[in-house]
């Protein structure tokens, strides 16, 4: 699936989350382990909806701007700089710029990225 680049064209730009999960879980169905589409992104805003499949892995990594990791679906544990955390339908982590992390969903799990890019990304 290619991603959605969405940019604010107006006030508000507004999602069903819902539908759009369905669309990421279709995806996931077709025996893709990860599927990441991108919702937002605008300036220094960039927002994307990750879908895991069970025993789905984003492999660890850092970002040059902090990020929040919401989990709107499933569980995932999060390890961040080398400590695992688990973490359930809406928790919501929130990590500064250059920390290590990634995840791992046993059962499978949606997640919602949002990170404030720099506006020279």
């Amino acid at each position: 699936m290619s991603p959605v680049h969405r940019r604010l064209a107006a006030d508000l730009l507004s999602f069903d989350l819902e539908a759009e999960m369905r669309t990421v879980r279709a995806e996931l169905a077709g025996g893709h382990a990860r599927i990441a589409r991108t919702l937002v992104k605008e300036g220094p805003l960039r927002l994307t909806l990750v879908g895991l499949a069970a025993g789905g892995v984003l492999r660890s990594h850092r970002t040059d701007s902090p990020v929040t990791i919401h989990v709107l679906d499933g569980e995932i544990t999060l390890d961040v700089d080398g400590a695992a955390r688990a973490m359930r339908a809406g928790a919501l982590a929130a990590l500064e710029a250059g920390v290590p992390h990634g995840a791992v969903s046993a059962g499978g799990a949606m997640i919602l990225l949002t990170v404030a890019a720099s506006r020279a990304a």
